[in-house]
């Protein structure tokens, strides 16, 4: 095969010392893009979440901590100006009921996303499981090869004892040193 030869072959060139930053771009790591991505399910920005969503993949969304084939993907671009949709998606079955839990995107945003203060949680966690009920986390499974974050609270009434806790554990994946969101897995106390 021929020789490439380089167009720009003068001495020096390029010279190092005229790049603007002797910084490597500094790739976000896992806890670094998982407060991006809370601020942006806080703040409602579905533009910004879908930055951080795998271009493949896809974000699954689960109402609850076991993780489902059927349960509702969407695609980077199908995110945006889905909270202003009037469409009823089902997302599942309510623990309990086996009822469908079948609502627009901005009602389940609200019941099964950002049910709580996410974004100011009491604990957070990487690779752990904080939130313990009887529903099998099988994130692990699921997306092999994964890391999720968890954001946390114990509870909120003391009546309950605790009964009342809730996470939101996000899931992502990494290539080429970049980490995509690939779940979004809500994790409550279920009977």
């Amino acid at each position: 095969s021929a020789q490439q030869t380089p167009t720009n072959d003068g001495p020096g060139y390029p010279a190092v010392t005229t790049t603007p930053t002797e910084m490597p771009t500094e790739e976000f790591t896992l806890e670094e893009t998982s407060e991006r991505v809370i601020t942006a399910l806080f703040q409602r920005d579905m533009q910004a979440l879908a930055g951080f969503v795998h271009p493949e993949r896809g974000v699954r969304f689960s109402p609850y901590a076991f993780v489902r084939e059927e349960h509702q993907v969407f695609m980077p671009e199908a995110l945006v100006g889905l909270l202003d949709s009037d469409t009823v998606y089902t997302w599942g079955i309510y623990d309990g009921s086996g009822m469908p839990i079948e609502l627009t995107f901005s009602e389940y945003y609200q019941e099964f996303v950002y049910s709580s203060d996410f974004a100011n949680a009491e604990q957070v966690a990487v690779n752990e499981v904080i939130g313990e009920g009887n529903t099998i986390n099988n994130i692990g499974t699921f997306y092999p090869e994964s890391s999720f974050v968890e954001y946390y609270f114990s509870g909120f009434d003391e009546q309950y004892e605790g009964m009342d806790w809730e996470s939101l554990r996000l899931v992502f994946v990494q290539e080429d040193s970049t980490w995509y969101l690939v779940g979004i897995v809500h994790a409550e106390w279920t009977i």
